[in-house]
């Protein structure tokens, strides 16, 4: 098995069979095949295309989405301006929202235990690295697939991210 796509085309968010038991209204990611699933029924869901964090930054298991934000501002965590000071030392005080932000349009903040995991699953300004293993962990989509996703997420919904198979 392998990932569910092979051209630009097939990156748009279409309706899929999934397993009978997953939870209406949870959200599964497989980083490893650049996907998110978010359970419309029971046995369907939508599969939108992601683009994830490079091997070892990505977050997995069980979360919570406990807040969202429109046009978010974002600001780099303290371990992301350590690792490479070059690219994120200039944004230590943060970026409003808006078109540019690199949260873009919408995000799903996560939370596993009533902690923030500085995880998100947000929108980017730079589609063109859907499918790809680029950001510093956080799960990005398309600005118009995040708005999708956002509007149809509660406040609550259960995210499970998987781990390499």
């Amino acid at each position: 098995m392998g990932p569910p796509h092979d051209s630009p085309q097939s990156f748009e968010p279409r309706n899929v069979d999934v397993r009978d038991d997953a939870e209406v209204g949870s959200i599964h990611v497989v980083p490893q095949w650049f996907v998110l699933y978010y359970v419309t029924s029971p046995g369907r869901a939508i599969e939108y295309h992601t683009a994830v964090g490079e091997a070892g930054r990505n977050l997995t298991g069980r979360v919570t989405v406990k807040r969202k934000e429109e046009w978010p501002s974002w600001t780099p965590t303290q371990n992301m301006i350590r690792r490479e000071p070059e690219m994120y030392g200039k944004y230590a005080d943060g970026v409003p929202g808006g078109p540019e932000n690199p949260l873009g349009a919408r995000a799903l903040y996560l939370y596993r235990g009533g902690r923030d995991t500085m995880y998100r699953i947000h929108g980017t300004p730079q589609p063109w690295t859907i499918g790809t293993a680029v950001s510093s962990g956080c799960i990005r989509l398309k600005n118009e697939h995040i708005i999708d996703l956002y509007n149809r997420v509660e406040i609550g919904a259960p995210v499970r991210i998987y781990p390499p198979i």
